[in-house]
């Protein structure tokens, strides 16, 4: 066989393990805070995480993604990831957040140019970011509270 016809084959699945009525619906910039703290890699205050909490239309948490795990002092956002994450789950909404280890609650410029990154992508594909959470172990900073998710 000519190997110009030989292409790999693409698979997407999702496989809920949480019946919808038991999924947590998020309220508030805490409840996403709670349910993303409670997920967190054990790693928190050691290295930088991406993880995107990814819902449907009533706000309720069809799944949480690890996007990238990095260094002291950063993780690479790939917004193809982000995506390829919550169309394949098909959610309506996604909640970004990462995590400082230094323990700084404030954005830096990254943090506000890959939120801006990610709304606009979101736009485009009728999924709307919700909120950016920077966590750490004793609080959280929420993009969305402070008026920075357009």
């Amino acid at each position: 066989m000519n190997s110009f016809f030989k292409v790999s084959e693409v698979e997407l699945t999702y496989k809920s393990k949480v019946k919808p009525s038991d999924r947590p619906q998020i309220t508030s910039s805490r409840h996403s805070y709670d349910i993303l703290l409670h997920n967190w890699s054990d790693q928190l205050e050691w290295v930088e995480e991406f993880n995107i909490l990814l819902l449907n239309r009533a706000n309720r948490v069809l799944g949480f993604y690890n996007v990238s795990k990095g260094g002291q002092t950063g993780t690479v956002v790939d917004a193809k990831v982000v995506f390829a994450a919550a169309l394949k789950m098909k959610a309506n909404y996604i909640v970004l957040s990462h995590n400082h280890p230094s323990g700084a609650l404030h954005p830096s410029t990254a943090d506000i140019a890959i939120t801006k990154k990610l709304v606009a992508g979101g736009k485009l594909l009728d999924i709307k970011v919700l909120d950016h959470l920077i966590i750490t172990p004793y609080g959280y900073y929420s993009f969305a509270d402070e008026g920075k998710i357009e």
